[in-house]
């Protein structure tokens, strides 16, 4: 089948009856068209099947419409599902994504990645690689990039614009629900430690539990890397250090998981004995038994939000009124189920 010829701009606007301008102002949706006739050019596009060149707008509006994606730890369900965020919206926005992956959270050799989006001309850069150790040691070298920057998951600066989950309430959140329930004697199993968001979680645990009256110990929690695993053989020596346990704040949800089959081996009644809240909101959380109660936090919005904020930021550069830099925070929402004691009424919202 012979290659159909591409429509150019001149023949959709002698088409139209109008100029080349015009068609211009219609595609890149100007206000300054008349009603009938930007309906007119429309039409005609549609009818002649018209696709604007991509590279011509970008030359015309000094834009590429690409953004740069840094991420690590896709294998995590957070990394995961913010990006899920970020390509839904900026999709919907009409930009392309340049994605990079780096193989390791603590990496500060980001010179080559940035050089290489910068060298793509991406319009702005969104950092999704979480906070880890030190891995934001880099960001003083680079006072000045010539695209806007934002940055998930980590720590308030005044320098930077970032958009992050409020793990410290969150973690308040779930250690006050136990409190609530009549829990006195609460663990905690904590994300690894090199983690920006599993230090808020501990932190909260632990400023909660002390503003309640009751002191905190190191034989109170223990430490996880997120995963299944690691929480068996957390919550074995949670047991073991801390007998007479009566609830539990877990730092994640697929941690919460293995404290739940390890209190059913034991013979501990889930919440009778011992309530357990989780953190994050994975879909298998309701159809675990007991449902787990948990802190479900909205990371499709955080990726969401990346995209929209910087989006903003390069539109107010391309008007010469920079914005200054600012924290979005993203509440996180108690779901509660039963895993925690907790009234039946109170359970249905009533």
């Amino acid at each position: 089948m012979p290659n159909r010829k591409r429509v150019t701009i001149k023949e959709v606007a002698r088409e139209a009856g109008v100029s080349t301008q015009t068609v211009s102002r219609v595609v890149n949706e100007r206000p300054d068209v008349a009603p009938e006739t930007r309906e007119r050019v429309l039409r005609v596009i549609q009818e002649l099947e018209y696709h604007p060149s991509a590279l011509a707008r970008s030359l015309i509006q000094q834009r590429s419409y690409t953004l740069g994606v840094v991420i690590a730890g896709l294998k995590y369900i957070g990394p995961s599902r913010t990006l899920n965020g970020i390509t839904a919206k900026a999709e919907e926005l009409g930009y392309t994504l340049l994605l990079k992956e780096q193989s390791r959270f603590e990496s500060n050799n980001v010179h080559p990645l940035l050089q290489s989006l910068l060298g793509r001309q991406v319009d702005g850069i969104i950092w999704a690689v979480p906070e880890v150790g030190e891995n934001r040691e880099w960001v003083r070298e680079f006072d000045s990039l010539p695209v806007p920057m934002v940055f998930l998951a980590m720590e308030a600066r005044p320098d930077l614009t970032i958009v992050s989950v409020n793990n410290y309430g969150g973690g308040k959140m779930a250690t006050e629900h136990l409190l609530q329930s009549g829990c006195r004697k609460i663990g905690h199993i904590s994300g690894p430690l090199d983690w920006w968001e599993a230090r808020q979680r501990k932190q909260a645990w632990q400023d909660t539990l002390g503003s309640a009256g009751i002191q905190v110990s190191d034989q109170h929690w223990t430490e996880g890397n997120w995963s299944s695993s690691s929480a068996e053989q957390a919550i074995e020596r949670l047991f073991q250090q801390y007998p007479d346990m009566d609830g539990i704040f877990v730092a994640n949800d697929q941690m919460a998981i293995s404290v739940l089959q390890a209190a059913s081996r034991r013979g501990i009644k889930v919440p009778e004995q011992l309530g357990v809240v989780g953190f994050d909101g994975i879909t298998e959380s309701p159809y675990l038994w007991p449902p787990l109660t948990t802190v479900s936090q909205d990371q499709q919005l955080v990726g969401s939000l990346a995209v929209e904020e910087v989006i903003n930021l390069v539109e107010a550069n391309l008007r010469n009124k920079p914005l200054a830099p600012r924290k979005i925070v993203v509440e996180p929402e108690l779901i509660i189920r039963e895993s925690t004691a907790i009234k039946m009424d109170e359970l249905a919202g009533g």
